[in-house]
């Protein structure tokens, strides 16, 4: 699809009667389907229709994109309602996005599209150098794809584009889970080279786009902590907070995953940057490998973890808080006295102050007293929407531990 109708053209959708659209007008990007009046005409719209989303009394509030079988059926596109969603509306957001990042990072490997925080709801891409690894999780963008591909082609330097539809946020939009590369060639391994490590993404075969840019930061503040010391990086993915902390002259690193082919990642990125001989990986479950090095008397000088989002929704908060909780208690026992612990959580539905509280409750069970000395979140390619709590999502926090 190569030209989307202007808004003269448009279906529209309206805003139920008496219903506040306060929250719209101020910036929020999702519309409700208990707060549209859907009749037989709006839920014959197709999956990706663009729509003009109206209040009771008919005034226009923007251009929206329409998934009327999914619960967020309207996502704001534009605030104008008369905006043509075509090449150049693509053309623009993508070489906005890029702006920023460039002048942010001195190499392009980052997040480059963010979601609705870039003007893009549903849209995750990944930058690899000349390669772009794009979700387009939302209806809408599933059926302009051709219009955000090429715009992403368009951007200098960019040869090769992986389409990865493996998101689970695809299947709530009735989408296919087919992947592939949509331009270029992609072959191997790639090297990404971040706060002096090297760390090896597979673009086709690997975790979500292949490598975790969000945690750069905390990355670095782990690394920072960890000169000379001994590390243990439970959790580890492909390596991202052992090889920072290697990278800064770390003794030696331990990589706890329950991913072979992750742990493979890490070997390789270790090798790559020549510490392979102060790197050690041990396959298992997280919980398991920790219980095992606590009954055994074992301790680090640095102990952090980042665990997978054990509280993606509001109806698993309360177990995942459990989780986070027995992860800081089993690793601040694993943690040498004056040592420290670096505790993450990618969960949007456990607030910092919560998953704050859940660690506190571990360290102190672990009969250990602590210092915070520092908190973060994701770097400044992950942008946050204002009106979204979810693209607050992640969290960093590093303690030392005395006794």
């Amino acid at each position: 699809m190569t030209d989307i109708s202007s808004s003269e053209s448009r279906p529209v959708l309206r805003m139920k009667p008496k219903m506040d659209t306060r929250r719209i007008r101020f910036g929020a990007p999702w519309v409700w389907a208990n707060e549209l009046v859907l009749d037989r005409r709006s839920k014959k719209l197709a999956p990706g229709t663009i729509a003009t989303l109206e209040d009771n009394d008919r005034n226009p509030l923007g251009t929206v994109a329409v998934n009327t079988s999914s619960k967020i059926v309207a996502r704001m596109l534009d605030r104008d309602p008369d905006v043509a969603i075509d090449a150049k509306w693509f053309g623009n957001r993508v070489q906005r996005a890029v702006k920023m990042r460039e002048n942010m990072y001195d190499a392009p490997f980052y997040r480059l599209i963010h979601a609705e925080a870039d003007g893009f709801p549903g849209v995750i891409a990944d930058r690899f150098g000349d390669t772009i690894v794009v979700q387009p999780n939302a209806a809408w963008a599933e059926m302009h794809f051709d219009l955000l591909k090429d715009a992403l082609a368009g951007i200098d330097g960019v040869k090769n584009i992986v389409k990865n539809a493996a998101g689970r946020a695809r299947a709530t939009e009735g989408l296919d889970d087919v992947s592939g590369v949509v331009l270029g060639e992609v072959t191997g391994l790639i090297p990404v080279e971040m706060n002096g490590a090297t760390y090896m993404a597979d673009l086709l075969g690997g975790q979500k786009t292949g490598l975790f840019f969000d945690q750069r930061e905390s990355h670095a503040f782990g690394a920072r902590m960890s000169k000379g010391a001994t590390v243990l990086d439970v959790f580890s993915h492909v390596g991202g907070f052992g090889l920072a902390a290697l990278a800064s002259g770390a003794k030696s690193a331990v990589c706890v995953d329950g991913s072979a082919p992750a742990l493979e990642l890490a070997q390789k990125g270790a090798e790559a940057m020549g510490a392979s001989d102060r790197l050690e990986i041990r396959k298992g479950d997280a919980f398991d490998v920790m219980e095992d090095m606590v009954a055994n008397g074992v301790k680090f000088d640095v102990v952090i973890c980042d665990p997978p989002a054990f509280a993606p929704s509001k109806p698993a908060l309360e177990k995942g808080l459990r989780a986070y909780e027995r992860v800081a208690r089993l690793a601040a026992q694993l943690v040498a006295p004056g040592g420290y612990l670096g505790l993450c959580s990618c969960s949007h539905a456990a607030d910092a102050s919560r998953f704050r509280e859940a660690c506190d409750r571990g360290v102190g069970k672990a009969g250990r007293s602590a210092q915070l000395l520092h908190t973060g979140s994701a770097g400044p390619d992950h942008p946050q929407h204002p009106s979204l709590a979810e693209s607050g999502y992640l969290k960093a926090m590093f303690w030392r531990l005395d006794g």
